[in-house]
């Protein structure tokens, strides 16, 4: 059995850990920030305590049959209750927080490796995920830079509107249109085209030619 000066020593290191990782989210503003992870790491380390020693009184004794070690397993599957909550299905496809919901999950190993008084491996972890989250970022940003397609977001009133702009991309020889997607939403229509290769002088032209049409009211550039 644990003396209660272990236990707060890693309890203390678990809650430790798991802010660490939280204040990267929390430097985003991200829902799940320092106190989410600090949470999930001390409640994963405590479960991983009960199913470790929580049940030494009773094991060994006639007709008991148990498996304590079923007890720290359920964390692994009921963190991803935790990390669905994170996760935002936009429009277009787009989904964010899968990073965040990853960490989580993360942060819960962490703390039950804590809880198991695997120090060394939870701060492993825990210096590995930081660099994953934080240093890798820029390199991430750098590669997918490359391979990031160009899209015009336009906001019209009128469904020929998006249409004749359809048509007059597809015909434009400078443009290479990659693809589109077309809602309706109330009394608007929303059409967003991507594109494989586009300069900004044609982008520029492009957006004076939409300027000029009175039903768009919106148009944005993401690139």
């Amino acid at each position: 059995m644990l003396t209660w000066q272990e236990i707060a020593i890693r309890l203390s290191m678990a809650a430790l850990f798991g802010a660490l990782i939280g204040l990267e989210r929390e430097r985003k503003d991200w829902t799940a920030g320092m106190r989410t992870h600090m949470m999930v790491s001390v409640g994963s380390c405590l479960i991983m305590m009960v199913s470790a020693f929580g049940f030494s009184d009773v094991l060994g004794t006639e007709h008991v049959v148990l498996d304590p070690s079923r007890v720290a397993a359920q964390v692994i599957s009921g963190i991803g209750f935790i990390g669905a909550g994170t996760i935002l299905f936009m429009k277009q496809g787009t989904i964010r927080g899968l990073t965040t919901a990853a960490g989580l999950w993360t942060v819960a190993a962490i703390g039950l490796a804590t809880g198991g008084g695997m120090y060394f491996a939870a701060g492993a972890t825990t210096l590995v995920a930081i660099i994953i989250l934080w240093a890798l970022q820029p390199l991430e940003k750098r590669v997918s830079q490359r391979f990031r397609q160009n899209s015009l977001r336009l906001v019209t009133t009128s469904s020929i509107i998006a249409n004749n702009v359809l048509q007059r991309v597809t015909t434009m020889k400078e443009l290479s249109l990659s693809g589109f997607f077309m809602e309706k939403e109330d009394d608007y229509y929303t059409l967003q085209l991507k594109f494989d290769k586009i300069t900004n002088e044609s982008m520029l032209q492009l957006v004076q030619l939409l300027q000029q049409e009175k039903d768009i009211k919106e148009i944005g550039w993401n690139k």
